[in-house]
């Protein structure tokens, strides 16, 4: 069977463009058990929930600032035959392979006030931005043993939301994951490669000073499309008991070879971002995902 799927993508192998992606923290967690391995007839059909999280981000690519958010959220998740909310995103199934996927994913970033980054001081605010667009992933090697190779090829729309809605371009992100989980999925582990590229919208976004915000040490600069970034990301999870699980991650980001490096917005050339979780399971159906077995929440 093939499927077409509609989904929230993962803060760390989806969430895209910006490092301060930290308005979907929620979906930090969506990668936290999608290593698992087996069927989830055991599983109950929904779980609701509570996560917080630690992030700590630069305001954005090749910023000199960081931000640092303590977040809490929703954790829900629903295994539908069609509709489905869980830590692989909100989707529906209509379209997979064995292994090839495509889905259409979504991502986020929080907005950003100008005044608090020294090198846009008196600009206008970056707004919050929205990211949606189709993603293939090619399952690309079955390594034995819970563990395997894939690949991803997402191109997204970016749309900011500051006095109304506004295109602000494209991006893309092939990206290289590899994948590790033990058994019954007690603990997960992804380590992902990946390039970000946008066109000229996007980077003008981030980069470009327009001649009526120009200074003496800040001069007018028209941004090009082009490399964004290169990544580097871990990202781990254990559960702790049935309804308690801890995830962290980190990703390093270069900005050596990016398209507008000579901004006066660029001052850094390499980036750290960083994070810390956890989710609680309080309540969860007694009706498995198959609707033919019991529930056994130690079995998740």
């Amino acid at each position: 069977m093939v499927r077409i799927r509609l989904t929230t993508d993962s803060f760390l192998s989806t969430m895209t463009i910006l490092p301060k992606a930290a308005c979907a923290a929620c979906l930090i967690v969506s990668t936290a058990a999608s290593a698992q391995s087996g069927s989830e007839r055991n599983l109950p059909l929904w779980e609701l929930g509570l996560g917080a999280a630690a992030l700590s981000t630069p305001s954005y690519p090749g910023a000199d600032e960081r931000e640092s958010r303590l977040l809490v959220f929703p954790n829900i998740v629903y295994r539908g035959e069609v509709l489905r909310a869980d830590r692989s995103g909100v989707n529906a199934r209509l379209f997979r392979s064995e292994r090839v996927e495509l889905d259409v994913g979504f991502a986020g970033a929080l907005p950003s006030d100008s005044d608090d980054v020294d090198e846009r001081s008196g600009m206008p605010d970056l707004g919050p931005l929205v990211e949606f667009g189709p993603r293939l992933k090619i399952r690309l090697a079955d390594l034995g043993e819970r563990r395997r190779l894939r690949a991803e090829i997402p191109l997204r729309a970016v749309i900011e939301a500051r006095g109304g809605l506004h295109g602000r371009g494209y991006t893309f992100e092939p990206r290289l994951a590899y994948e590790m989980a033990g058994e019954r999925g007690v603990w997960t582990l992804e380590g992902n490669v990946s390039a970000v590229w946008g066109d000229r919208r996007i980077n003008r976004h981030f980069y470009e000073v327009a001649p009526q915000y120009a200074t003496a040490s800040r001069p007018a600069y028209a941004a090009d499309g082009g490399l964004l970034a290169t990544r580097l990301g871990l990202f781990g999870s254990r559960r702790i008991d049935a309804d308690l699980r801890v995830f962290g991650y980190v990703r390093f980001e270069s900005y050596q070879g990016a398209a507008n490096r000579d901004s006066p917005l660029h001052v850094k050339d390499s980036g750290v971002s960083g994070g810390v979780g956890v989710m609680w399971t309080f309540k969860r159906s007694s009706r498995p995902a198959s609707g033919r077995e019991p529930v056994d929440p130690a079995g998740m």
